[in-house]
């Protein structure tokens, strides 16, 4: 007889989205592919309670539409960032470490090795999620566990929707 384990840990995720965006758009060079947070997010989760959900976004053309939705449903928020994403989000992620059990960073960028070294040695268990062609094969190595997006957690932007382009 197997026996059924609880696991009650509040996570973080935390969202780099133009890291994000441009591994999407690296990898699918004929499409326009957005993440389904509604697909990804309880994969992420696997059961355990999410604590802040945070999106983090250079620049001033953020979809309201993203906003809303990550807020409606799951208390989300979206924060614009100067430049990029690195320095807040790093500053959320290291005051959040004594908040919660687990921070899941959606980012392959290697600028983040240090940040998950830091909240490691403060004794939260560090994920990373990402595009895995484009993620840095040491901030892997670094996690405590790699969630890849896959084709399944997307979804293609119609031929028909306008998206402005960001100078990057």
């Amino acid at each position: 007889m197997e026996e059924t384990i609880l696991i009650s840990q509040s996570v973080a995720i935390l969202v780099d989205g133009n890291n994000i965006e441009r591994s999407l758009e690296n990898e699918n060079k004929d499409q326009n592919m957005m993440i389904n947070f509604d697909a990804l997010i309880p994969r992420l989760l696997g059961g355990r309670g999410l604590n802040r959900l945070i999106y983090f976004r250079e620049g001033k053309n953020i979809s309201s539409k993203l906003a809303e939705r990550l807020h409606t449903k799951y208390h989300g928020s979206v924060r614009p960032c100067h430049k990029s994403a690195d320095i807040p989000l790093s500053i959320k992620a290291t005051q959040l470490s004594s908040k919660v059990d687990s921070i899941i960073i959606l980012s392959g960028d290697s600028d983040y090795v240090e940040l998950v070294r830091h909240l490691k040695s403060e004794g939260v268990r560090v994920e990373i999620c990402a595009v895995e062609s484009t993620t840095a094969q040491v901030l892997r190595e670094e996690a405590d566990y790699f969630h890849p997006i896959l084709k399944e957690d997307c979804f293609s932007l119609s031929q028909g929707t306008t998206k402005k382009k960001t100078r990057r």
